[in-house]
């Protein structure tokens, strides 16, 4: 890596991943199309459930929102890996770079925030299915969903400020956009320090979470095992399979990055990981909560039906 003092003010350079030239247009189109098909999927979730009056329900409202985050949170990172599959090690000003960390962290830490809410919403539903609604009003959904932005976007400030106030030494950073550990490595100080408290703040936000999430599936598991039939066990089952599989995508790829030091893997490791949670988990979600979902199938064919009988009458 290019060796600068720490005074400068030039461009760092997005390394990206080394990919032989005859292969980067495949890698790049390949790319491009999981981005334009994670857009779609997640775009068509948030209209299905504005469409179909049967699905205004806390769950389905809690999934629109964490489709609405995954456009914003794939937004962020992935036009620089395009530009860098494109054109090989790509320029970035610090400041856009630490606007794209800042943002980054802030949405991946409101997922997270937003996950432990969607287990509370399942756990309401099966555990307290008398009291459900009067405790998942419109009014309680609006706040638990404004909560958890405003609670991502904050504790990402430590983090993000922390990394930005480093005097830097070296430009090339061995990452596809702009994260903790590869612009920590970049420093002319010793960042163990940093590292210490972006490892607790990250660590506090994630495992408290998880916690949360593993404390109200138990709940869950101790009430449907309640339930005197299979078929009914099985039903309660299934609205929660959706959500698990989310959960063991996202954080089972976070906590291999973030938690503990954020700089003790190996350099180049973290972007390789860092494709499940910020590229493939985005794509997956749209197909997890469609394709498992017989609700969401049966809105479909409403939706449809609707679209037809419109298109007939014109």
């Amino acid at each position: 890596m290019d060796l600068v003092n720490h005074t400068w003010t030039q461009s760092f350079l997005l390394a990206g991943f080394t990919t032989p030239g005859a292969l980067r247009p495949l890698a790049f189109l390949g790319t491009l199309s999981i981005y334009l098909l994670t857009l779609a999927g997640n775009l068509f979730i948030i209209v299905l459930v504005q469409a179909d009056s049967r699905l205004s329900t806390p769950m389905y409202f809690l999934i629109s929102v964490l489709s609405f985050l995954e456009l914003w949170y794939v937004s962020t990172t992935v036009p620089t890996l395009l530009h860098t599959l494109l054109r090989g090690h790509s320029p970035i000003s610090p400041t856009v770079c630490f606007v794209q960390l800042y943002v980054f962290h802030s949405l991946g830490m409101t997922e997270c925030y937003l996950l432990g809410v969607m287990a509370l919403d399942r756990y309401l539903a099966i555990c307290r299915p008398l009291h459900y609604h009067a405790l998942m009003s419109r009014q309680v959904q609006l706040w638990l969903a404004g909560a958890t932005w405003a609670a991502g976007f904050s504790a990402a400030l430590v983090p993000a400020s922390l990394t930005a106030t480093l005097p830097f030494c070296l430009k090339e950073v061995a990452h596809y956009f702009c994260d903790l550990a590869p612009l920590m490595r970049l420093a002319c100080v010793d960042t163990r320090w940093h590292n210490g408290v972006h490892g607790a703040v990250i660590g506090v936000a994630t495992g408290c979470n998880l916690v949360l999430i593993l404390g109200l599936y138990g709940g869950i598991l101790r009430a449907v095992l309640k339930l005197p039939s299979a078929a009914s066990r099985a039903k309660a089952f299934s609205t929660c399979s959706s959500h698990i599989t989310v959960v063991v995508l996202f954080y089972a790829s976070a906590f291999t990055v973030y938690v503990g030091s954020p700089g003790s893997l190996l350099e180049g490791t973290d972007k390789h990981i860092a494709l499940v949670y910020a590229l493939l988990t985005p794509f997956l979600n749209p197909i997890i909560y469609t394709l498992r979902n017989k609700e969401v199938k049966d809105a479909m064919k409403r939706v449809r039906v609707r679209i037809r009988t419109i298109l007939q009458e014109v």
